[in-house]
């Protein structure tokens, strides 16, 4: 049963689970990458510097260059420690990370339990702001024309209709399938600009910013509602809008079947 403590098959080894957040700004994205500061780099080197072993993260998924995460969820196998000796780390694991990372709470799984193919929804949100205010900067995208938010929430909701989302992958990706069942897809306007939420069980390489990018252009009157279905319906990415700037994206949740 998912949730409870298993060992894994090497001896005195446990599986965790480790839920964080963080600001992705100065980071190259999630994974690690050579040449370039990450954020699994910097979790994995705060880890193995506090258990004294080394640990190779695994994480929910890959965020992009600049991407953020209000929650986010990694694995890891540690030799030699307690769950009760995990959750009492946290304030000295955080005190090792960078400021703009911090680890929420870390718990034991079973041996088989899978950061990113146990997952059975995502969701991702993607900020708009109006108007110039430093607070804003690196945190959402300033867009200062007129958008018809209406029209916009059409279109998004005409993608509860689709399961192919090749017009909004990367092109070159190893995915077996660009399959994705959407559940939901809206605007909410805010006193402070302008909010769009998208889940899905899950989401292919630069999606969520393609998405946008085209929805967008709904806003902007330049196509209508059976241009953005016909877009969808081509599987073909060059129909598509541009990828909108990563400030604004973040991973806000992770739905698994054993984490509460």
């Amino acid at each position: 049963m998912r949730g409870k403590k298993y060992f894994c098959s090497q001896l005195n080894t446990q599986r965790f689970f480790i839920e964080l957040s963080y600001d992705g700004t100065a980071y190259h994205g999630w994974q690690t990458q050579p040449n370039s500061v990450t954020v699994q780099q910097e979790l994995d080197k705060a880890l193995s510097v506090f258990f004294r072993q080394p640990v190779a993260s695994l994480g929910c998924g890959r965020t992009d260059a600049g991407v953020h995460a209000s929650k986010f969820f990694a694995h890891a196998d540690l030799k030699d420690v307690t769950e009760t000796a995990a959750a009492n780390a946290l304030g000295s694991i955080n005190a090792l990370l960078p400021y703009a990372i911090a680890v929420k709470r870390i718990f034991a799984v079973e041996a088989e339990a899978h950061a990113r193919f146990d997952a059975t929804a995502r969701s991702y949100e993607y900020h708009f702001h109006f108007c110039k205010d430093p607070f804003k900067l690196n945190r959402s995208w300033l867009y200062k024309a007129p958008l018809d938010v209406a029209a916009m929430n059409a279109a998004a909701a005409s993608l509860l209709n689709f399961t192919d989302f090749t017009s909004f992958s990367k092109t070159n990706t190893d995915t077996a399938t660009n399959n994705c069942k959407i559940t939901e897809a809206w605007f909410r306007e805010t006193d402070e600009g302008l909010i769009f939420r998208i889940s899905a069980d899950r989401f292919l390489r630069n999606m969520v910013r393609a998405i946008v990018g085209t929805l967008v252009q709904v806003g902007r009157k330049e196509i209508g509602l059976g241009d953005f279905t016909s877009i969808v319906e081509s599987k073909n990415r060059s129909r598509a809008g541009q990828s909108v700037p990563a400030c604004g994206l973040y991973l806000v949740n992770i739905i698994y079947p054993f984490v509460n």
